[in-house]
């Protein structure tokens, strides 16, 4: 999904800027024989990308029809805090793009819809589509109701970023490995700093913080029968441990202050991210090169992390879904996903490109890839983005008053059965 720490709200768009935006189909295909896949019958695929990285879409679209000279592919790069939109209107009109890049939150409400085509007719004629190509949790991400409806394209995932120097000042001559640990180098960082310092960020406002650390404790979120979990002692112990670090200090709870000048000026040693941060604090704090390092997370029961990204879907009423599915299989390979990740810093998707020197040699990227390896997405449910909406507010009571945590869990789970039905 895009790369920021907050949810996205989408803008309210009228039916009307969406005229003109629908795919140009030039076929009346519509299964994994027809569409301008392999035959010599000219196809014009639209492409809905998202954010600024979609900018870069065009590129790797024309290299594609230099391999494919019967598909022309026209890119049309959307905003994300838009693109929720112009896809809701999409079901409506049933008119849309061949193929949309989904973030990983939208997959189950749109494949709920009925507009994202399944993948796995697809597989056989293009194996680079193939789910065993990719990490696991970014597949888990693309599937909805046992259908491959999103090919992964780009993964991030959560890792520990921290001060090195300071970390070794305080006794810890490594990252921290357990979350005893974790809490104890908190402390003594916050007690080491002085006034207006702290140990670490947890950012309050990142919804699947929360929901991360009681995968990591052994909770369940849902029941055996698909009930909303979330007030089991474990989830609750979760975050009794997330908001200790607040009720203690050694985290802030508004600070106002750019993560980056933060960690090099030492008043925030040890934050939660992802990979996208690596080439920030390179460029905005060269000063601090050598000083600090990645970490897997520190683990309770398990390490497990969050993973994030975009995948690739095939609009459902599109006619030239094998002609689309070619591309998204382009997109699928490899070579093409790191060059990709050469143009806009986005991880692959597909393990075998992780054998790439840069990836393999590097030891930031050698810890990201580590973490990937047990990073899960956040559940593929249609009703997702308004639970988590409904936990930060409860977690906001947890954090700002040190209310009873059970109690704010008995009633933000009582909210998520509400949101389930």
């Amino acid at each position: 999904m895009k790369k920021t720490m907050t949810l996205i709200t989408a803008g309210v768009l009228t039916v009307g800027m969406l005229a003109g935006c629908g795919a140009k189909n030039d076929t009346n295909g519509g299964n994994a024989s027809e569409g301008g896949g392999d035959s010599n019958e000219k196809v014009t695929l639209t492409v809905w990308g998202m954010g600024e990285e979609a900018k870069t879409l065009p590129k790797f679209a024309d290299e594609f029809t230099k391999e494919n000279p019967n598909i022309k592919v026209n890119v049309q790069a959307l905003p994300w805090d838009q693109g929720h939109d112009k896809l809701l209107t999409a079901v409506a009109s049933k008119k849309g793009p061949d193929v949309v890049q989904m973030g990983s939150s939208w997959v189950a409400e749109f494949a709920d819809a009925g507009v994202l085509a399944d993948l796995s007719p697809y597989v056989t004629q293009y194996p680079e589509l193939n789910p065993d190509n990719f990490y696991p949790g970014a597949v888990a991400a693309g599937k909805y109701n046992d259908k491959y409806v999103s090919s992964p394209w780009y993964v991030e995932t959560r890792v520990l970023f921290y001060r090195t120097d300071m970390l070794k000042s305080v006794g810890f001559d490594k990252a921290p490995a357990t979350w005893d640990e974790l809490s104890d180098a908190a402390q003594k960082l916050t007690k080491a700093g002085g006034s207006g310092k702290y140990g670490m960020s947890i950012d309050p406002k990142e919804q699947s913080l929360g929901f991360m650390f009681a995968r990591q404790n052994g909770a369940n979120w849902f029941t055996a029968d698909n009930q909303p979990n979330f007030n089991d002692p474990k989830f609750v112990e979760a975050v009794s441990y997330v908001n200790s670090f607040y009720q203690n200090g050694s985290a802030p709870k508004d600070l106002g202050l750019d993560i980056v000048p933060a960690f090099k000026e030492g008043i925030l040693p040890m934050f939660i991210s992802g990979p996208w941060m690596i080439k920030l604090i390179q460029d905005q704090a060269p000063e601090i090169n050598g000083k600090w390092a990645l970490a897997v997370l520190p683990k309770k029961e398990n390490n497990m992390s969050v993973l994030g990204g975009s995948n690739l879907s095939i609009f459902e009423y599109s006619k030239n879904k094998d002609a689309a599915a070619k591309f998204v299989a382009y997109m699928s390979k490899a070579e093409t996903q790191l060059k990709w990740m050469d143009s806009t810093s986005s991880l692959p998707a597909v393990t075998s490109a992780w054998d790439n020197d840069k990836l393999k040699n590097d030891p930031n990227y050698q810890v990201i890839g580590e973490q990937l390896k047990t990073a899960q997405p956040m559940p593929v449910l249609k009703s997702w983005a308004q639970i988590g909406d409904s936990y930060l507010k409860h977690f906001e009571v947890i954090y700002r008053s040190n209310a009873d945590v059970k109690k704010e869990m008995d009633s933000f789970n009582a909210d998520a059965a509400k949101l389930m039905k």
